[in-house]
Order: structure tokens, then sequence, then C-alpha cells
């Protein structure tokens, strides 16, 4: 039986999620006020939920100020994408040597592009970061190497903030990666391990050098 959270561990859990989904966004200053009002819970756990986000490298704390969001650096994004494109680009190749699985992962990730236009066409904007997020996720476990698998899911929380502030009013933005996602599970089938790699790093750099230009 889980505990219950703790009054810190519910403000660190509310305001990381406001983060991760854009409704506090990067560049953005917030205050321990704000949250003591809007959760009911006295200062004490809501600075201990700042602190603890300021150490995992959410927030920077100004004493007397408040805490401002920290935008996601250029370098974070870099390593990010290679990190990503090492990853997956190994399970495809993986993949590629099996037809039958190729076929049934292509299949899955078919479903999952046609579940994230769902949730374009109804501007669910955090149900959409979700399943493209799950999209790359079911590519890379799909490799088969579980201790890639877990280092790629350590990456899921930058990855929702970064595909978040890339979509945010952005249904063209929102469009095109549901194209891309279709031709992606499509050279998954084609068993393409190089016109996939080269397809993924497009597709991610349309996506985040975008949020980068603003």
């Amino acid at each position: 039986m889980s505990q219950p959270m703790s009054a810190s561990d519910q403000v660190y859990a509310h305001v990381r999620e406001r983060i991760l989904d854009g409704s506090i966004r990067a560049g953005e200053l917030i205050t321990e006020g704000q949250f003591v009002e809007s959760t009911g819970l006295s200062r004490t756990p809501v600075r201990e939920a700042f602190l603890r986000l300021e150490a995992e490298g959410w927030l920077k704390l100004y004493p007397k100020r408040g805490a401002l969001v920290v935008p996601v650096q250029p370098e974070e994004k870099e390593q990010v994408l290679e990190a990503r494109q090492l990853i997956e680009t190994h399970a495809m190749t993986v993949i590629s040597a099996d037809a039958d699985a190729a076929d049934r992962l292509s299949r899955r990730l078919h479903e999952l592009t046609e579940q994230t236009r769902d949730a374009m066409a109804v501007g669910d904007i955090a149900a959409f970061t979700s399943l493209d997020a799950e999209f790359h996720l079911v590519l890379v476990g799909s490799g088969g190497n579980d201790i890639l698998s877990d280092i790629y899911r350590g990456l899921r929380d930058r990855l929702l903030r970064m595909t978040t502030r890339s979509v945010w009013h952005d249904k063209t933005r929102m469009e095109a990666i549901v194209k891309e996602h279709g031709a992606l599970a499509e050279l998954v089938a084609q068993r393409d391990a190089a016109a996939f790699s080269a397809a993924l790093m497009e597709h991610m750099r349309a996506t985040h050098d975008r949020a980068h230009s603003r």
C-alpha cells in the first residue's frame, strides 16, 4: 500500500507538472505565495518544493523575489537530441532484422499516430505531447535493450517539456509531427534503418529548432 504524499511532495508534483505541460512558461517568475494561496498549504512545504525543483534544475531561486522557471538551454537540447538519435537508431537497427517484429511495431506506431491526431483535433496539448513521447518510447522498447530503454525513459520529462514548448498554440507544427510520425512508421515497415535515422533527425530538428528560434 503506497504512502500518502507529504505536503511538500504535493506542491513539488503540482509545480513540476505545470512546468512540463507549459502552464508555467520558461522564463516566468513565480512566487511561494502563489502556491500557498492556490494549494491552501503553509509556506514551509512550498519552500521545500521550490528548493527541490531548484536542485533538479527546473527553477532558479531569487531571495525575496521568487523563482524563475529555467528555460531549456541550447546545450541541453543538443544533448537530448544526440541521445535520442543514438538510442532510437540502435533500436531501429535491431528491429529491421526481424520482418515480423517490424510489421507489428509499424502497426502500433500507426495506432499511436492516429491517437495523436485525435488529441490534436480537440486541442489537448498535454495528451498530444504524452502520445508523442509514447511513440518514441514504444520504438525504443521494441529494440529489446532494457538499459537503453531505462535511459530513454529518464529523458521523458525533458522531452515533454521541449515538445510542449514547440507545439504550444502552433497547430501547423502539430500537424507536421503527426505526418512525420506516419512517415517514420512506414520506414519501420520498410525496415530501412538508414532512412529512418535521417528522417528522425529531420523530425527532431524541425520540432525543437523551431522552439529555440522564438
